[in-house]
């Protein structure tokens, strides 16, 4: 089943959903599964891996986004932020590779997002897994699809125990309020962890601080749009195309779980 025709947005999302195809096709030549990339790498700061790759997605998605969009200003972890974008009603939100440690390590957990956020709330969001072949799309009012189903998230609470990812600190926290719960695997890509709990394979995705808008922002759409949320522990969604485009601790779930979440992080 494919997404509503009627959605306003459909023109620029079909044309986005091919940019990030292309842009995950750039990447795989560089990708080894279990095995150290094929990119040149390097670090920004003490500890933030790059690669080549990320590089080349970011100059084809710059490229190929302002021109579906120029009035649309432009946020990107990989490229200088120019503070012009403040200015602008629409921003295009992007993370070529979102998870470049699992990407450079040979581990599938990686993907491309691109959102479009006006008046700092995400309208659009695709999120691309190329290893996994799978595609994640919001419009904003028009539902979340992942490969052209439609995702929605039930309005019966999970069965116990719950499945819970995301760092172990946040984890212990939650288990320490709710009891017993399902660890499952940190997953690298921390959009792929908030697009996992949209899709109902997670039952919680906890945030660590210092998050920044392009991990979040596609991700984030496509929860609201599946019958999710993501909060900090106050209850408060993300505003994104600030000065500074971080965020503190967040957790992600069905808006059916919210309240016995976030109750469970704040004490």
């Amino acid at each position: 089943m494919l997404s509503p025709v009627s959605d306003p947005l459909s023109p620029l999302a079909a044309a986005v959903r091919d940019a990030a195809r292309q842009a995950g096709a750039l990447a795989l030549p560089y990708f080894r599964a279990g095995e150290q990339t094929a990119a040149r790498l390097w670090y920004k700061g003490q500890s933030s891996p790059v690669t080549e790759a990320d590089i080349a997605l970011d100059t084809f998605l710059k490229e190929h986004l302002t021109g579906l969009f120029p009035q649309a200003g432009w946020l990107s972890e990989e490229t200088a932020d120019n503070p012009a974008r403040l200015n602008r009603t629409h921003v295009w939100v992007v993370d070529p590779i979102d998870g470049t440690r699992a990407f450079a390590s040979g581990h599938p957990d990686w993907a491309v997002s691109i959102a479009l956020v006006k008046d700092g709330t995400p309208v659009l969001g695709i999120l691309h897994a190329p290893v996994h072949d799978r595609l994640y799309e919001a419009s904003l009012g028009g539902g979340a699809w992942c490969n052209g189903e439609r995702l929605r998230l039930t309005e019966t609470l999970p069965a116990d125990p719950m499945r819970v990812a995301g760092p172990k600190p946040l984890v212990d926290r939650f288990e320490r309020q709710v009891g017993p719960v399902e660890r499952l695997p940190k997953v690298p890509s921390l959009a792929l962890r908030l697009a996992r709990v949209a899709d109902g394979s997670i039952d919680v995705g906890l945030v660590s601080h210092n998050s920044q808008d392009w991990d979040i922002a596609a991700a984030d759409l496509i929860l609201r749009e599946a019958g999710g949320l993501l909060t900090d522990f106050a209850g408060l969604p993300p505003t994104y195309n600030q000065p500074q485009p971080k965020h503190g601790e967040m957790i992600a779930v069905a808006s059916r779980l919210h309240p016995r979440a976030i109750g469970a992080m704040r004490t």
